[in-house]
């Protein structure tokens, strides 16, 4: 049995990891709150821009000067997976969700004879991927030391995207993320992103059906050709938002579950504890009264 010294620092070493994880319990709690109400702000503008320009898509079918954003390059041969993290940890299965996802989705398009190219955006999923897939990681950012994801960080990533597209490095990309749901379920997202593809009713908050009725001016080639891109960026952006949104979700729930274990352990070691101390206690009253007798 460990020495009572002993005991007292494991015990003394649990009670400090106990308030660390309780203090990152309720600073993810608080941050919580903002990234999820600018994921949920976020959704309506996401989804009604997705279903506008799929009306307008639906009239460029066919067209063989159609932008290529939304129709594609007539190819599917390489495939661009971007995969969103978060840059820490801390936070359950939250960011090895999307790095399974990726290795699986990657393995998939590569028995089908497919190349895969992933671009990182985060640095856990980067860190996770390139030990077993650097070779296809074609680009990365992540957002250390910004305590808010902007639109233009976005807009940065959508524009390397499309260059990268219209240089004919990829065919199709596909956007993956852990879409916020609720504080105990962040789930695994696949989106295309290029070509683009019509949202389901699944993703329209409102639940109501779909109606494309828009009258455009000039055009609908212009409009597109103006848009396109700004969507990219819009998705890439709701995307980072449920992202966060989940990260702190993930990280409120892993650190009271380890709040909560380390207080059993506090227990355990504490009763362990008293039981070596009455042994010891129990041990020094024989030797007394054995001495006592002895006399």
């Amino acid at each position: 049995m460990p020495s009572l010294k002993t005991l007292r620092n494991r015990i003394n070493s649990v009670k400090s990891t106990q308030k660390i994880t309780s203090a990152m319990k309720m600073v993810a709690a608080a941050k919580l709150r903002r990234a999820q109400a600018q994921a949920e702000a976020s959704r309506p503008y996401a989804v009604r821009m997705a279903e506008m320009l799929s009306a307008l898509a639906a009239s460029e079918m066919g067209n063989p000067n159609a932008n290529r954003l939304l129709v594609g390059s007539g190819k599917t041969q390489t495939h661009l997976l971007v995969a969103v993290t978060a840059d820490r940890g801390l936070a359950g299965g939250f960011n090895a969700n999307i790095t399974k996802m990726v290795r699986l989705k990657a393995a998939a398009l590569q028995a089908e004879g497919k190349s895969v190219k992933i671009f990182t955006l985060g640095r856990k999923g980067n860190d996770a991927l390139r030990r077993d897939m650097g070779s296809q990681i074609t680009g990365t950012k992540n957002f250390v030391g910004k305590k808010i994801v902007a639109f233009t960080d976005a807009e940065d990533v959508a524009h390397e995207i499309i260059r990268g597209f219209k240089a004919g490095e990829y065919d199709v990309v596909t956007l993956m993320f852990n879409r916020f749901q609720n504080v105990m379920i962040q789930k695994p997202y696949e989106q295309p992103l290029i070509p683009a593809v019509a949202p389901s009713a699944n993703d329209n908050d409102a639940g109501e059906a779909m109606e494309h009725n828009y009258e455009v001016e000039p055009d609908d080639g212009t409009l597109l050709d103006r848009l396109l891109p700004r969507n990219l960026a819009v998705q890439i952006y709701a995307a980072l938002l449920e992202n966060a949104a989940g990260f702190y979700a993930s990280q409120m729930t892993a650190m009271d579950s380890a709040t909560r274990n380390a207080g059993q352990m506090i227990k355990k070691l504490t009763l362990d504890y008293n039981r070596a101390r009455q042994a010891n206690i129990t041990k020094e009253l024989i030797e007394i009264i054995s001495g006592a007798e002895a006399v």
